[in-house]
């Protein structure tokens, strides 16, 4: 939704409605991928009702242990994970066609530590048994590559699972909901177009 958001208010050049759906999304972002500086439990997002540690270990499908990168959709499984992946990453390149910046700051922390935290296992690391009481549905999908193209290629992360993941996939189709063809618009490219 708030990717949709974003691209409705800069195709209508309505800039309230661009700047009241980037502080949403500011806000939302955080409440999604867990970093350990936020506290021992992930943030809860501006709107939210999860006030107590259970209420926040439901919301989290039951995950009680929390690690950087972790995303409030992990234990639900990789494929929702991914679309919100996909997303910020969208968000953060509207963003930045825009003139700001957000793979520089908290959204480019979070998203580097979210991919690397993925596609290890999609790489083939061991599940813990602490991570969703040891059984994860893989399946990332096709949604590494404006991330990696953005952290890796123009801002010179390393990212080892995230690119080896990505590599493993090209080109990287379409997943006929809303991601396509993200190879051909981002791979190993400077300045990456954003959708069509």
């Amino acid at each position: 939704m708030m990717e949709a958001a974003i691209g409705i208010a800069v195709f209508l050049e309505d800039g309230a409605t661009y700047d009241a759906a980037m502080t949403k999304f500011l806000g939302r972002v955080p409440a999604y991928i867990y970093l350990t500086s936020d506290g021992p439990y992930p943030l809860k997002a501006p709107d939210g009702t999860q006030d107590t540690e259970a209420e926040i270990i439901k919301y989290w499908q039951n995950q009680t242990t929390f690690v950087d990168g972790l995303t409030q959709e992990t234990c639900r499984d990789f494929a929702h994970t991914g679309y919100g992946i996909s997303s910020i990453s969208a968000v953060a390149e509207i963003s930045r066609i825009q003139g700001t910046d957000l793979w520089t700051g908290d959204v480019g922390t979070r998203v580097a530590k979210a991919l690397e935290f993925h596609c290890q296992y999609e790489d083939g690391v061991p599940v813990p048994s602490w991570l969703c009481h040891g059984s994860i549905s893989r399946s990332l999908g096709p949604v590494t590559e404006p991330g990696y193209n953005a952290l890796a290629h123009r801002m010179n992360m390393s990212l080892p699972y995230t690119k080896q993941y990505t590599l493993s996939q090209r080109p990287q189709g379409t997943n006929y909901l809303f991601q396509g063809w993200e190879t051909l618009t981002n791979a190993d490219n400077p300045f990456p177009a954003v959708g069509w």
